[in-house]
């Protein structure tokens, strides 16, 4: 067997579906890779295996304690947040309970209006837009994409606007699965248990009140985990899926027409960019209950598998013709599938968000091109997330509203 693929390097970032389509022809659907510190993990690359692992739950857990290699795995390890042991999260729960779970979260969500949702993205975005509409150039990415999802999220569960910034640094901290990750998630943590102790002394209209209210009956521990999964779900790729789905619109002949009035195009855009680039581009993960066969590969019980949700999207089993899909055909795997897929209101806000704040750029900074060229655009240096580090733009000026 030919030697396990590191899963970091400037290649996640430069040229994935390249290395997807070797670490697939070298590997086959089920890769060997290492994680930080030499830790061994399998990469499910295939749709078909892909399918397979997140559609049986019993045989492919969601149950971190199950892992073989907790013995190994120091205090301080950077991929803690991300793979993490006796987390009482909506991740990591199994069964009845997390379908319940699901429920609570879903109920919150479901009961966000849509024109509200709508208003307050609009009225972020247009604040933020307000910031760097004189200047006629910016960073749409680092001034507007990485802070409007958090914004819009912050208000539906009842932070204060003003704690917006701190909470974007420390889920990208945490996110990004470097040196500060560990003090990223203790800010959000932290953040979160504040917000639950205040939200219990004075209820109100938001997503946290609704939360602590249902039937039920989570803990205040068990809630605020959840919250934190909701925000860093929510957050970061909805940031990527503009930052991403800009880039392509502005890059591609194909979606000229959104940059002077067409707004079908941004739809597909947005589509396209779940298969092609999606945000989210590996998922830890799954473990293996007991002794078994994937995609040719021998899984001992207790191995890790994590979900190439990338890799499946362009699998050329599925993939046959290699085009790009925009015409509606949503059979991605970057919402999850299986019983940890997504919840369904969770992709409809993150979708209103997105699109919503794609068109208020394309709004107010109609003439908006490229101010670079296309190939000197790089990604964060993350396995798991894919953005970009920057997307300047040039407009013409124009006032504040």
């Amino acid at each position: 067997m030919t030697a396990p693929v590191p899963l970091s390097g400037p290649r996640f970032q430069t040229e994935p579906a390249r290395l997807y389509r070797e670490m697939r022809r070298e590997h086959g659907a089920v890769t060997p890779v290492v994680l930080d510190g030499d830790v061994p993990a399998w990469l499910v690359l295939g749709y078909r295996e892909l399918h397979q692992v997140t559609g049986d739950p019993v045989l492919f857990s969601r149950d971190s304690d199950l892992w073989n290699q907790w013995d190994g795995i120091p205090d301080d390890w950077p991929l803690l947040p991300m793979i993490g042991r006796k987390q009482p999260s909506i991740l990591y729960t199994v069964g009845e309970r997390h379908r319940e779970r699901v429920g609570m979260i879903s109920d919150a969500l479901e009961a966000v209006d849509p024109s509200e949702l709508r208003s307050y993205t609009e009225k972020f975005a247009d604040e933020l837009i307000d910031g760097i509409c004189a200047k006629g150039e910016t960073d749409i990415v680092g001034d507007y994409a990485m802070l409007l999802p958090v914004r819009v999220l912050a208000r539906l569960y009842g932070f204060r606007d003003e704690q917006g910034p701190g909470l974007v640094t420390a889920l990208n901290d945490m996110i990004d699965g470097r040196e500060r990750a560990l003090a990223g998630q203790s800010h959000l943590a932290g953040s979160m248990g504040q917000l639950l102790a205040d939200r219990k002394a004075e209820p109100a209209d938001d997503v946290v009140s609704r939360m602590l209210t249902h039937f039920s009956g989570f803990s205040d521990v068990e809630i605020a985990q959840d919250l934190m999964v909701m925000m860093a779900a929510g957050h970061q790729p909805t940031a990527d899926w503009i930052g991403n789905s800009l880039r392509l619109m502005l890059t591609d002949d194909r979606f000229a027409a959104s940059l002077f009035g067409g707004r079908n195009s941004v739809a597909e855009a947005m589509n396209e960019v779940l298969w092609e680039d999606t945000p989210t581009q590996n998922v830890a993960g799954r473990w293996a209950s007991r002794d078994t066969q994937l995609g040719g590969r021998r899984i001992r019980a207790g191995d890790l598998l994590l979900l190439g949700l990338q890799g499946a999207n362009s699998d050329p089993q599925v993939r046959t013709d290699g085009s790009a899909l925009t015409g509606g055909n949503n059979a991605h795997f970057s919402f999850g599938h299986g019983e940890h897929r997504c919840p369904f209101p969770a992709q409809e806000v993150a979708e209103v968000i997105a699109r919503t704040g794609i068109e208020v750029v394309l709004d107010r900074l109609p003439d908006i091109d490229l101010a670079v060229p296309a190939e000197s655009l790089t990604r964060r240096p993350s396995p798991w997330l894919r953005g970009l580090t920057a997307l300047p733009v040039r407009f013409t000026p124009v006032a504040a509203r």
